[in-house]
Formats: C-alpha cells, sequence, structure tokens
C-alpha cells in the first residue's frame, strides 16, 4: 500500500468507526407514556379498625334429631335448605309395632278397668256386711287389698298405654323450632334404630362467633365491647351484642369473647369462617384498595402500578377484606397510582410497547 493510499484511507476508516459506535450507542426505544386510564392514589391508613380474629359462625339454636325408636323410614318431607315451622312434620317412620304395642296396652287397660269394677263392687259388698258382723275384719281386710290391688293394676296399665302411645309419637318426628334444615342422613326406605340421626335443623335468627382474646385485650373489649365482623362473601357488619365470658381457660389463660350476629339475609352458614374486629383493640392499620382494581394470576395478587407514565404490574400480599376494599399488607405505599380498571391497563400497556417498535 503506497503512502498516498494509507492518507486517504485514514480518514475514511474513522469516519466509519465513529459511525458504527455511534449507531451502537443508539438508546433501545421505550414505550409510548400511558394516558386516558382511570386510576388512583393510595391514601395513608386512617387508623386500624380493630386488629382481625378468625372466627366460626355457629347457631344458637341447633338440633340434630334422631330415632327415638326403631322402624323404617316411610317419608322425609323435607330437604336440605328448606325452610321448616316449629311443629312441622319432617320424617314419618313405619310404626307397625308401635301401633300394635298401643292396641295390646289400651285392651290390657280395659281389662284391668273391669277388673276393678268387679273388685270394687266385691269391697262395696263386704263393708255392708261387715258393718251387720256377717264377716270378719280379716275377711274385709283381704277384699279391701283386693280392690286395691286392682287399682294399682288399673294404673300400670294407664302407664303402659301412655307408653305404648308415646313409642308411635315416635314415629313422628317433627320440627322443634322454626329453622332450616342443614343436612339430611337418612332416605325412604332405611331400616333406623334408636340413636340414629335423621336430619340437623337450626336457626338462621340467631348466629354468634367465639374467639379467645388474650386477657388484656379482653378487658380492653369489656370496657368498649363493640366488634365488626367480615364474612367471606365480602360483607361486613356490626355485632349485634358482645359479651366477655367472666373467666379465663386454665390451659392457654385467654378469655372467650361472645359476638352475636344481627339477622341478616342471606344469613352466613354455621361452620364458615368470619374475621371479627375489636375497635378495643388497635392494629396497625393498611393501605386499602378495592378488590375490582386487583390481579391474580395464580395465587399470586397484583396491581398496575402507574409511575412516570409508566404501567408495570406489582405483586402484593393481601390482608383481610373489609367489603370492597381490600387490606394491603406489602407491595404498594401510600401516594403511589394504581389503576382501577386492570382490564383497560393492560390494553394500554400492550399498545405502548406496540407503538415503542
Amino acid at each position: 500500500m503506497t503512502p498516498e493510499l494509507h492518507r486517504i484511507r485514514a480518514p475514511w476508516l474513522a469516519a466509519l468507526l465513529l459511525s458504527a459506535c455511534s449507531h451502537s450507542q443508539d438508546p433501545a426505544p421505550t414505550p409510548a407514556p400511558i394516558t386516558g386510564l382511570q386510576t388512583l392514589t393510595v391514601a395513608a391508613p386512617s387508623g386500624g379498625l380493630g386488629r382481625p380474629w378468625d372466627g366460626v359462625v355457629e347457631a344458637v339454636q341447633q338440633a340434630d334429631l334422631s330415632a327415638q325408636t326403631s322402624g323404617r323410614v316411610v317419608a322425609v318431607e323435607r330437604d336440605v335448605d328448606d325452610p321448616v315451622s316449629q311443629g312441622e312434620l319432617l320424617v314419618r317412620l313405619s310404626a307397625v309395632e308401635q301401633q300394635s304395642g298401643v292396641n295390646s296396652a289400651r285392651a290390657a287397660l280395659r281389662a284391668a278397668e273391669a277388673a276393678l269394677v268387679e273388685a270394687a263392687a266385691t269391697h262395696r259388698r263386704f263393708v255392708e256386711l261387715s258393718e251387720r258382723q256377717f264377716v270378719s275384719q280379716s275377711q274385709l281386710d283381704q277384699v279391701s287389698a283386693a280392690h286395691d290391688a286392682a287399682a294399682a293394676a288399673r294404673d300400670a296399665a294407664r302407664a303402659r298405654l301412655a307408653d305404648a302411645g308415646q313409642q308411635a309419637d315416635y314415629t313422628t318426628i317433627r320440627a322443634p323450632f322454626d329453622g332450616i334444615v342443614a343436612a339430611r342422613h337418612v332416605e325412604p326406605g332405611e331400616s333406623v334404630a334408636p340413636g340414629q340421626p335423621l336430619l340437623s335443623v337450626f336457626a338462621p335468627t340467631a348466629l354468634r362467633i367465639e374467639v379467645s382474646l388474650p386477657q388484656s385485650d379482653a378487658q380492653a373489649v369489656r370496657q368498649q365491647p363493640e366488634a365488626r365482623i367480615a364474612f367471606g362473601d365480602g360483607r361486613e357488619v356490626a355485632a349485634a351484642d358482645v359479651i366477655v365470658f367472666p373467666s379465663a381457660d386454665p390451659a392457654t389463660h385467654s378469655i372467650k369473647v361472645r359476638v352475636q350476629l344481627p339477622e341478616l339475609s342471606p344469613w352466613p352458614l354455621p361452620g364458615s369462617t368470619a374475621k371479627v374486629r375489636f375497635p378495643a383493640v388497635a392494629d396497625a392499620g393498611y393501605p386499602l384498595l378495592p378488590r375490582s382494581a386487583l390481579v391474580r394470576r395464580g395465587e399470586v395478587d397484583a396491581v398496575y402500578v402507574l409511575q412516570a407514565q409508566e404501567l408495570s404490574l406489582r405483586q402484593l400480599r393481601l390482608g383481610a377484606e373489609r367489603g370492597e376494599q381490600v387490606e394491603v399488607i406489602s407491595g404498594i405505599a401510600p401516594g403511589e397510582t394504581v389503576a382501577t380498571d386492570p382490564v383497560a391497563a393492560l390494553q394500554a400497556l400492550q399498545q405502548a410497547r406496540a407503538g415503542a417498535r
């Protein structure tokens, strides 16, 4: 290569390298700014509504109806979730043996009554004869004893008839109070024995929850007997009554608190869980987000966060539900902006990324 050619190519190569370097340092395309989304600013917690305690709903009036006599199930008049009225027929059992017992006891009573009538007549005659001194005192005593025995036999026959009638009544199982059928354990045609469960009934108008609190917290609730209950369906209600037990559990040293629920429609099912909060027992308080703003991906809860006109999906750790809102234990801070419509946020994010290509 001649010196002249080298001098010509050197500036050209330098320019080419400079151009290549400038192209390699070009920034990657950034997504277009996100605008037009409905958002909200996360507010600082205004103070806790009380520390949450897990409890189980239980019915104050609940009855497990069992067979009191043996027999075969003839009919089951009500099924699960059916309302029932006090005294309403629920289950009918066969009464062949029981009715036979009633008939036998009734016949025995008639025989005992007839024997008593005869014994009474004999006693009257002997009393008259005794007054005329035609019979001895020992004979009168024997007749009096026979009369008393006949009266006792009549009373025993009456008792046996009442018992047989009770056994016959046991073949019809009736509702002990107004309520709802919670469980059904038998079907028509099955044979049952005394003690076998038939139906379970509870009264939905009287429900309660019992939770165990440390002694210091229980004392605070005793001074301020108020509570709020949050159910799994999102409803939150105030307690109708709060009762703090007067003594502690000797094993756990905790004190039970009974929370009476108001009448609700629909009512929570006995056995379902709920969270009870006592305003007297303070908690730290957490930011709240509407449930409609949350995204659930498998087992992960998240929300779209808008920062510097850019969207990102951020994982959250959620706490208790409070009506239509949910506590956020971690993942979001007061003052941050989140999208209230996750579907619209996803569409806006996809459009922004497409516009950056």
